[in-house]
């Protein structure tokens, strides 16, 4: 399963001159695919697509909710607009736009949330975002894809635009580890086992799949064998992969970049309620705004270190082993 995983990790590469460069590789491919920013194609490296196609990149200004609504009207015209912003923007200024003309008339419009997550992570709580995913998840019709390295964003975006109906492509700030090798394969709707075991399971989407992949390590250095999964299609789910691991492993972990409620979390403790309950540990942004500082410090601070995996996965794997004592104890009576 490792042969997926670069070992070890590649240098860390910034995920949006990697999202760049792929929109430029799209559009000498695909002359139907516009791109749209909200005045921040220099912050998120839009700025390439505008220069190699600049009839076909529109600047709608500060101005969330018209840059959805654009995008709304170049997709009923036949054309695949890539709208540009901060995460959190769409999920909050630009939200009744996303929610009812774009969600609700099922435009073929694509999302592409820069800064997400802690990455905004010197400007504060106002800028960072850690509730994109539940908020959006809940909308009728989005299909949701977070990408964990370079490799992925470039394998993804290419999907993203063949997908039909509206989708959310998150993207962080930050240089990030290389994580993947190219027999890395990513299919939208269809998580990924990046490591074996039979002990409990990891499931992690964006920059906390580098942090998982490391406790499972760490952890295996103790003889306790984690399975791994990437899991960057929030939504649609891959329910079955999910079920599939709490039946074999007995325990889940999540690790995302987001707050703990409503995000990968939420929909996975969603998925095992109906199909498998079996002990989950959520690791994540615990209920609570941040603050701005150094975007690894904050990580840390706010219980997304390879630590706080750890023992999130210590604490599902003794609650797997009271569980088992309490079955055998109900069984011998």
């Amino acid at each position: 399963m490792e042969s997926l995983i670069r070992n070890p990790f590649g240098s860390p590469a910034p995920m949006r001159k990697a999202y760049g460069e792929a929109l430029v590789q799209l559009g000498a491919k695909r002359e139907d695919v516009i791109v749209l920013s909200a005045d921040v194609q220099s912050s998120d490296f839009s700025y390439m697509f505008e220069a190699a196609y600049p009839k076909r990149f529109i600047n709608v200004g500060i101005a969330e909710p018209a840059l959805v609504d654009v995008a709304v009207g170049l997709a009923n015209s036949g054309k695949i607009p890539i709208a540009n912003t901060f995460a959190f923007l769409f999920a909050t200024r630009a939200l009744e736009m996303v929610r009812t003309h774009l969600c609700y008339g099922g435009a073929n419009v694509k999302l592409a949330g820069a800064y997400a997550g802690l990455s905004d992570s010197f400007d504060g709580p106002t800028h960072q975002t850690v509730s994109d995913l539940a908020i959006l998840r809940s909308l009728p019709n989005m299909t949701i894809v977070v990408p964990a390295d370079p490799l992925a964003v470039r394998r993804l975006l290419p999907q993203i635009v063949e997908w039909n109906g509206p989708a959310y492509f998150r993207l962080c700030r930050n240089e990030v580890p290389e994580i993947f090798t190219d027999a890395y394969a990513p299919e939208i709707g269809k998580g990924i086992t990046l490591m074996d075991g039979d002990d409990a399971t990891i499931i992690a989407c964006g920059v906390m799949v580098a942090r998982a992949i490391e406790a499972a390590r760490q952890l295996a250095q103790k003889g306790i064998r984690l399975r791994v999964i990437e899991m960057h299609t929030i939504k649609p789910l891959d329910t079955n992969l999910i079920v599939r691991c709490a039946r074999e492993t007995g325990a889940i972990v999540t690790a995302e970049e987001h707050s703990v409620i409503g995000g990968l979390g939420g929909a996975v403790a969603e998925c095992l309620s109906q199909g498998a309950p079996v002990p989950l540990e959520r690791v994540g942004v615990n209920d609570t705004f941040t603050e701005s500082g150094p975007y690894l410090d904050l990580l840390d601070k706010y219980g997304m270190s390879v630590e706080a995996i750890v023992a999130a996965a210590q604490r599902a794997l003794n609650r797997k082993q009271e569980s088992q004592a309490h079955t055998t104890s109900e069984v011998l009576k």
